[in-house]
């Protein structure tokens, strides 16, 4: 009999553990050197080394623990009921509720508690936060995560962060006082627990006009379904902790925009001729979030407001190439982390490629027709004219394929909400597909955006010094990046595709304006076909846009610009949401419910368009709605 391995045996024992310590004999634990996180009955921890160093060994026993008190402490109803609406609020609800659950754990057992120091430490090491020299660097829910473990735990944040943490301890106690300070006495009560993040988040002003103390908390937090995604909580984060699932979280942001829309409705068409009035100068110019000087759509399905959406400046913007936003080294780091992701996913994904390698390279093979009376000579016919001279010549002409010379964009959300797997795989099915694709000749972009900063940057402080005008629209500082350009061999840029794990990168999304960049790069390439795929997992975002302008105004101008890309431009635009309902914007457009179909639903997608019978269904109901 074989004896087992020393690795096999830590495994057992980390599996039991888990098991044990979440109260949950059903739970299916796997091993890999991807992120951890939890899915229903699936939890994913780091891979054990093969010497099992005591630094690691501690690290692969602080995630199981993590994800193990999330499971026994953490009540996916309540935590859905109590969801804040802006994304950063959200972000750190989500934050500070997995510091809730680990401290838990963390005063009940010394042990556990060391172990999850290990795994944090670990996290932030591998996020960089070390080289961090800057505050707007530091994203505010490990901030603000990490202040809530030490003040319910006592425990300093870890070495790889305190650094900086400390950069934001003074400006968070300026606003929270002893705020934080309070959340010990309720931890073990989630729903009190879940109250006072409330307020503290408002404390922060991350929810603008928010009451939680009112006894109208319920009700104006709650989604129309409060037990709606109770049972679907398929959150992951890095540790192990779960984050709401996208169905849930794009609900609740629905319900919440629909009841501030009806709020707003009497007050909309005021708000609209003042905002028109001001656009009036800048109609026709090249500011982004402007559709040029093309004739302005009539109002569609999407309803779009003309001339209501401007930026308060573009000062601040950027366009960048990912290798300029990372050192080198740190980059050469984050590939080699995708790289291992990919390995596990290879196998899946890469079929799907195959399968659109073969139906491109089918479609681009050379024909002939043969036996005609003109044309080509055929040379392999001559045979026959030899035998017997009384036949005739025979000759041949190659048929032209209907392939189309093509350029493909993927551009991918960048926001927080991406944070973990979604990105991750965001970024692994762009790697496959690119290289896929320039196998068949046809060129990639792959292109990113977010913003530079969180609620607001530059802009918001000039708009402040201005005097805060009122309806200033967009009020944050844009960051576009291009990964990949559609000339540039994968080869070369294979590099950049890592960037896309770096957390302090993903922030904000205005999806409008980056809609808008991507089609004007599109529009500049000399391809016959131009093909605009855009990947998201939620409804476009700004908290210091949505602060001073309508709660519809970003969604307003992205209904717009779609709208006018699919009436009035030569580009094909298809859209992927995860957990998101994409189809009420886009007309060709699918939702997806976990990231892992991500892949698949690509190559699916694009193998459809590049397939004239499927054009006639899916694919042709742009060009239909096109000529109404």
């Amino acid at each position: 009999m074989t004896q087992e391995s020393p690795v096999e045996t830590f495994k057992r024992a980390t599996t039991a553990t888990l098991r044990a310590m979440a109260d949950r004999k059903d739970l299916v634990v796997g091993f890999s050197a991807e992120p951890a996180g939890i899915a229903g009955t699936r939890v994913r921890v780091p891979l054990p080394p093969r010497d099992l160093n005591p630094k690691d060994v501690a690290n692969v026993r602080g995630s199981a623990d993590a994800a193990a008190l999330r499971l026994r402490h953490h009540d996916a109803g309540i935590h859905a009921h109590r969801m804040p609406v802006s994304e950063q609020a959200r972000l750190s609800y989500d934050a500070l509720e997995q510091a809730r659950v680990e401290a838990i754990g963390a005063t009940q057992m010394a042990g556990v508690a060391g172990n999850l120091a290990a795994a944090l430490d670990e996290k932030y090491r591998k996020a960089g936060f070390e080289r961090f020299n800057d505050p707007e660097q530091v994203p505010l829910p490990d901030v603000l995560r990490l202040l809530a473990r030490e003040a319910m735990t006592g425990a300093p944040p870890p070495d790889s962060a305190r650094a900086a943490i400390d950069m934001w301890r003074q400006k968070v106690a300026d606003k929270l006082g002893t705020g934080l300070d309070t959340l010990s006495g309720v931890m073990e009560n989630q729903d009190a627990y879940a109250k006072a993040v409330r307020r503290l988040l408002t404390d922060m002003d991350m929810e603008v006009g928010a009451e939680p103390d009112s006894d109208q908390d319920e009700q104006d937090n709650a989604p129309e379904n409060p037990d709606a995604g109770g049972d679907n909580d398929k959150e992951m984060d890095s540790q192990g902790g779960q984050q709401q699932s996208g169905d849930d979280q794009s609900q609740d942001m629905q319900d919440q925009q629909q009841q501030q829309r009806r709020s707003e409705e009497a007050t909309a068409g005021e708000e609209g001729e003042q905002a028109e009035g001001e656009m009036s100068e800048g109609e026709g110019s090249e500011e982004p979030g402007t559709p040029g000087t093309q004739p302005r759509p009539e109002r569609g399905r999407n309803e779009p407001d003309p001339g209501a959406y401007k930026a308060f400046t573009t000062a601040f913007d950027e366009v960048v190439d990912a290798a300029d936003l990372c050192d080198p080294d740190e980059l050469t780091r984050l590939r080699l982390m995708l790289d291992q992701q990919l390995q596990n996913l290879q196998g899946v994904i890469s079929k799907l490629a195959n399968r659109l390698q073969r139906r491109l390279l089918a479609k681009q093979t050379r024909s002939w027709e043969f036996d005609l009376e003109e044309g080509m000579l055929d040379a392999a016919r001559l045979a026959r004219v030899v035998i017997n001279p009384t036949v005739p010549l025979s000759f041949k002409r190659e048929n032209e394929t209907d392939f189309r010379d093509t350029v493909v964009t993927l551009l991918i959300d960048n926001s927080g909400s991406m944070r973990g797997r979604p990105i991750s795989i965001a970024a692994m099915s762009a790697d496959i597909l690119s290289r896929t694709l320039e196998r068949c000749g046809v060129k990639v972009e792959i292109l990113g955006f977010t913003t530079r900063a969180w609620k607001g940057g530059q802009s918001r402080e000039r708009w402040i010094a201005g005097g805060k005008p009122p309806l200033p629209g967009r009020l944050n500082d844009l960051r576009h990046i291009i990964y990949k350009g559609a000339d540039a061999p994968w080869r070369r840029v294979r590099r950049n595709l890592g960037l896309m794990l770096r957390e302090g990168i993903l922030k904000e999304n205005i999806d409008g304006e980056a809609l808008m960049w991507a089609h004007q790069r599109l529009l500049s390439r000399p391809e016959q076909r131009r093909i605009l795929m855009v990947i998201s997992d939620g409804a476009p975002v700004d908290d210091s846009t949505l602060s001073v302008n309508s709660g519809s105004y970003l969604e307003k101008h992205l209904r717009q610009v779609i709208e006018w890309i699919e009436t009035k431009s030569p580009v094909e635009l298809v859209a992927i949401g995860i957990g998101h309902d994409v189809t009420r914007y886009y007309r060709r457009a699918v939702t997806i419910i976990d990231a892992e179909q991500l892949g698949g639903t690509m190559m699916e997608k694009l193998a459809e368009l590049f397939d004239e019978d499927d054009r006639r269904g899916w694919g042709g109901a742009s060009r239909r709605a096109g000529g109404r």
